[in-house]
């Protein structure tokens, strides 16, 4: 079978490099001119020009990253199979859109408010009560296009800054720890949940996942996966879904949802029994789905900016490297360390050693560490 994937960066790469084992072949088309992958078939096509020869190429069409023109994949789904389906797309990349879905569904939300100017968004931060926080509707992501205003006072710098017609503004969640819960459902309907992650992330950019989240209640994991199979079922979806939540004294809230593998499931490759990048290869493929078992304690960090001491960290028997071939740039996702551990308290160490080696990453701090 050839999958075709809209986008060419680290997790079409991924994707490929679990379904090579499944006799898949992969083809990347790319639409922004600078593509990553770095294996299969890559068509580069800024233009849409090249879209006929794409179709022509593949069986299937999945992608690996929303932000990509919703026509292009609803122009793909008149001749192929497009998994996940393109509502799932026209969704995510509209916070409003997405919110209301969420309030549909049942599944809870921070307080929120649409504002199309400096004084609208003014006004909602009033209404709503600061601190709040400012996004764009469209075309945010890792941190991009929000801002926390304080003060309505600041409602004027905000609006220059996030630079967009319009802005969703949700007031501030009083949260204990940022978590996510990644669920994969096949083409039959069949539906597996892999256990929730605890998510730390620095300037707005994910640093580390642990996986199973430690101290969390069991309601909790069950909450999570009811909200997220209300979407899955709601959207017809096929493949590997991610929800980002905020675990609050109330209960868990909604922040947004990704319709790919997600950089908090990257534990899994060695941390599950089945990867969700193999899982979402097998949905896709209409494949039975594989065990979401966790093989124990897990903790992914992100490689950021700069690469580091790569060779000290291979030294690490814990430690497993994927590393993305792309050059080293401030902000940069350049790969990740999967450590592995059968104890928490271990994983800490663990986590702490490999750490040292990556140049400008943060302290890891979590639930674990701040039980001291």
């Amino acid at each position: 079978m050839r999958i075709g994937v809209l986008g060419a960066g680290q997790l079409g790469r991924m994707l490929a490099l679990a379904g090579y084992p499944l006799a898949k072949d992969f083809v990347f088309y790319d639409m922004s001119g600078s593509p990553s992958a770095g294996l299969g078939e890559t068509i580069v096509d800024r233009d849409g020009k090249y879209l006929d020869d794409f179709l022509s190429r593949v069986d299937r069409v999945t992608y690996e990253f929303e932000h990509l023109p919703v026509e292009v994949a609803e122009e793909l789904a008149k001749h192929k199979p497009v998994h996940p389906c393109p509502r799932a797309l026209q969704v995510c990349q509209n916070r409003v859109a997405e919110k209301t879905l969420f309030g549909q569904l049942g599944i809870p939300t921070p307080e929120w408010k649409v504002a199309d100017s400096a004084d609208s968004l003014k006004a909602a931060a009033e209404e709503l009560g600061c601190p709040v926080v400012a996004k764009s509707i469209t075309e945010g992501y890792d941190g991009k296009g929000q801002a926390v205003l304080k003060s309505p006072d600041q409602a004027d710098d905000a609006w220059d800054m996030i630079g967009h017609p319009q802005v969703i503004v949700e007031k501030f969640v009083n949260f204990s720890r940022e978590v996510s819960i990644i669920a994969v459902r096949a083409e039959d309907g069949d539906v597996a949940f892999y256990p929730i992650a605890e998510n730390t992330h620095h300037e707005g950019i994910l640093r580390y996942s642990i996986a199973p989240a430690p101290g969390l209640q069991a309601h909790v994991q069950k909450d999570a996966e009811r909200y997220i199979k209300a979407l899955l079922n709601e959207l017809n979806y096929v493949g590997v879904l991610t929800l980002e939540l905020f675990e609050t004294p109330e209960g868990l809230v909604a922040n947004e949802m990704a319709p790919r593998v997600h950089n908090s499931g990257h534990w899994s490759i060695e941390g599950a029994m089945t990867s969700q990048f193999e899982n979402h290869i097998r949905a896709v493929s209409g494949h039975p789905l594989g065990s979401v078992e966790p093989r124990g304690l897990s903790c992914m960090i992100n490689i950021i900016g700069e690469h580091g001491d790569i060779e000290r960290i291979l030294e690490l028997p814990y430690a497993h490297v994927h590393l993305y071939n792309k050059g080293e740039r401030a902000g940069r996702k350049l790969g990740h360390v999967n450590i592995l551990a059968d104890s928490y308290k271990e994983l800490v160490w663990r986590v702490r050693t490999c750490a040292q080696f990556l140049p400008g990453c943060p302290e890891f701090k979590s639930s674990l560490t701040a039980k001291g």
